[in-house]
Parts: C-alpha cells; structure tokens; sequence
C-alpha cells in the first residue's frame, strides 16, 4: 500500500513549488498557522461522541441520512473534504479508493462529505474514478455540527482566484466557508472510534490508520 503522505510530498515539491512563487507559498503558509495558532480543531467532534444522523446529498441531489450506512456495515468511514478543486483532498480521495476493498472486507462504508453542490460532486467522483459515494454538505451544515468550519482568509482570496479556484462558484455559497479535512470511523452505535482533524490542510490521515482502527475494534 503506498503512503499517502509520499503522494503529497511529490505534489508539493514538484507541482505546487513550480506553481507558487515564495511569496505565495509564505502568505499561505502564514495563514494555515493562524488557524493552528488559533487551535480551531478543539471544538471539533472527537473519539467517544456521538455522530447524529445528519441529512447529506448525493450525487444526484437527493436526500440521504448518515445512519442508513449501518443498515448493512458495522463501521462507517466519514472523510470531510474541502472540494475538488484542492489537489491534496484528490490525493486523499484517491488514497481512500486504493482500500475501498479493504474497507469492504472490514464490513465498513466509505463516504467522501464536501460543501461542493452535487453536480461539482459528481464531477470529483468521475474525475478520480471514485467507487464510493460523494456527497454534498450543502451550506456546510453538517460540517458546522462537528465543529471544522472556519472561513478562508481574505488574503487567500486572490491567490485561489489566480490558481482558477471559485470557491463561491463550487459551493454556490458567496460565504468562502470550508471544513478543515477530517477523517472519522464510527460504528455501529454511532460513535466515533477514530478520528484525524488538522489545521493544516496539506496533512491528511494515513489510509492505513484507518484500517488498523477498525481492525482494532
């Protein structure tokens, strides 16, 4: 199995370094450590709650509740993602397709949850040939609930706008709100087992960690 965290640090020091002039690299990194500096993961859902049946959409804009994965699993995996314009949330969402079978095995579901409309959902499952659902979190409601909103910093606007990211467009929300990235397993009495959460959004939770949790229980 590869490691995510290799993927990642491909992309940074090849694509994104190529990409982003110093200067851009620095006001984004400054940024990402106000948001750590301000420890904003503290009031995020962590190992012990409960997770509520929350109401998703799906791909084709229907109504779906979180709880109904239980019906035939005994864990569910629940990865929040910024949208699938953010090139490490498709390194994560590809990493998660490589244990897609792993997961089955384990009798856990999968689910990838981002504040994109569903037709941007659709258009990130096909773009990385996604065998899981994706789903919407419309206005980041959901989102809220577990704690990992916070809104982009006004300096980054420009710098995505130059990259070709419309937040606003991707989310039909004028709002730039986001989930921090998250990973939790729950299971089947709806409590978390697991849980990964970073201010850091380039950092994301190994795939194999999941898997030893839900081995582990």
């Amino acid at each position: 199995m590869s490691r995510l965290i290799d993927a990642i640090k491909e992309y940074q020091e090849g694509t994104f370094k190529k990409k982003a002039p110093i200067e851009i690299q620095e006001i984004m990194l400054a940024a990402t450590k106000k948001l750590q500096d301000e420890s904003i993961s503290k009031n995020a859902l962590k190992v012990g709650d409960k997770f509520e049946n929350v109401e998703l959409f799906n791909i084709d804009g229907h109504s779906v509740k979180l709880h109904d994965y239980f019906k035939n699993n005994e864990f569910l995996v629940v990865n929040f993602y910024r949208g699938g314009w953010c090139p490490y949330c498709n390194l994560e969402l590809k990493a998660l397709q490589e244990i897609l079978d792993d997961l089955k095995a384990l009798n856990t579901s999968l689910i990838a949850v981002s504040p994109q409309t569903p037709d941007n959902s659709l258009s990130t499952k096909e773009k990385n040939e996604l065998e899981f659902e994706v789903l919407s979190d419309i206005g980041n409601k959901v989102a809220k609930k577990v704690g990992l909103v916070f809104s982009l910093a006004d300096e980054l606007k420009p710098i995505y706008k130059e990259f070709g990211i419309d937040i606003p467009a991707s989310n039909n929300d004028e709002t730039y709100d986001l989930p921090m990235p998250a990973t939790y397993v729950i299971n089947k009495n709806k409590e978390i087992i697991f849980s990964y959460i970073d201010e850091d959004y380039t950092k994301r939770s190994e795939p194999s960690d999941i898997l030893e949790a839900i081995k582990k229980n």
